[in-house]
């Protein structure tokens, strides 16, 4: 059974910064793309950042551009979104989801974690 578990988020002041992790098991994802996601209360889920296989190319929505890294080890199957710079409007549930190919241009997300909750107070 493939299964992708978020972990690392919680509760943190305007300024400060988490480290998200997701965890893929089932399967070796070392050769496909992977990607963040989140949705707010009320609001559709977006697109937060995307990095391909090797770890060589990565993609972000522009409102965090600059305050977010994705990076991801592919030896323990995993992928992780530094974010720095936190947000009131960054205030989401986060979703880590892994592509159907290798690379970020024209990927389709095929499996999903279960979201962790990222609260930033102002």
């Amino acid at each position: 059974q493939v299964q992708l578990v978020e972990s690392g988020g919680g509760l943190v002041q305007a300024g400060g910064s988490l480290r998200l992790s997701c965890a893929a098991s089932g399967r070796t994802f070392s050769n496909n793309a992977m990607g963040w996601f989140r949705q707010a209360p009320g609001k559709e889920r977006e697109f937060v950042a995307a990095i391909n296989w090797s770890g060589s190319y990565t993609k972000y929505a522009g409102s965090v551009q600059g305050r977010f890294t994705i990076s991801r080890a592919n030896a323990k199957n995993a992928v992780y979104l530094q974010m720095n710079s936190l947000k009131p409007e960054d205030t989401a549930v986060y979703y880590c989801a892994a592509g159907d190919r290798s690379t970020v241009l024209g990927v389709r997300y095929d499996y999903w974690g279960q979201g962790t909750q990222v609260t930033v107070s102002s």
